[in-house]
């Protein structure tokens, strides 16, 4: 198992070893004892969700607030996605910057997205089945999102050359500028 960091601070992309053989191939897909060292942080995941979607579709960006941040660990296991996390610590140098990494059944990498971020992610196989770990129980009261067509985000998720597919809540999210944001 291999932890990459990325240009912002506390995102970590996973790349699992994958061994082959005439079977197939397994891999060790969470070790909590190395993540955790390689974050520095505690992690209890406490609650799996699992979305199925098809090509075109935008779920996101979400995130929920204190006492019910979530930090998400997230991966593939049926086709293929692009996943997004935008910063929204307001005292970070990186506020309002986003991470874009391709997740998908073939590269089994995992994105860890800690409390202080949006979430979201389109679709760009035919399918996808999208598995999140969270370590903080959903709670409707404190969910809010951040509208993915926010100019300001330079997310270019038209530009995939997919017609787009969001909720009408989704869609009617608030642009960055009006959003909540989280203080560390």
């Amino acid at each position: 198992m291999f932890f990459s960091k990325t240009k912002i601070d506390d995102l970590v992309i996973i790349k699992p070893e994958i061994i082959e053989d005439e079977r197939g191939f397994f891999a060790e897909t969470l070790r909590l004892d190395l993540l955790e060292k390689f974050t520095s942080h505690k992690l209890e995941f406490c609650q799996q969700n699992t979305s199925s979607s098809r090509k075109g579709v935008f779920r996101g960006l979400h995130f929920q607030t204190y006492p019910y941040a979530q930090t998400k660990l997230i991966s593939v296991s049926k086709g293929e996605i692009l996943d997004f996390a935008v910063d929204l610590r307001s005292n970070s140098k990186t506020f309002g910057k986003s991470i874009k990494v391709l997740l998908n059944d073939s590269n089994n990498y995992q994105f860890l997205v800690p409390k202080g971020f949006a979430h979201g992610f389109l679709v760009l196989s035919e399918t996808a089945r999208v598995n999140y770990q969270v370590d903080n129980y959903y709670n409707s009261k404190h969910e809010y999102g951040i509208n993915a067509f926010d100019k300001s985000l330079n997310l270019n998720i038209i530009s995939n050359n997919i017609d787009i597919i969001s909720s009408h809540r989704d869609k009617n999210l608030p642009y960055l500028k009006d959003c909540q944001t989280f203080k560390f």
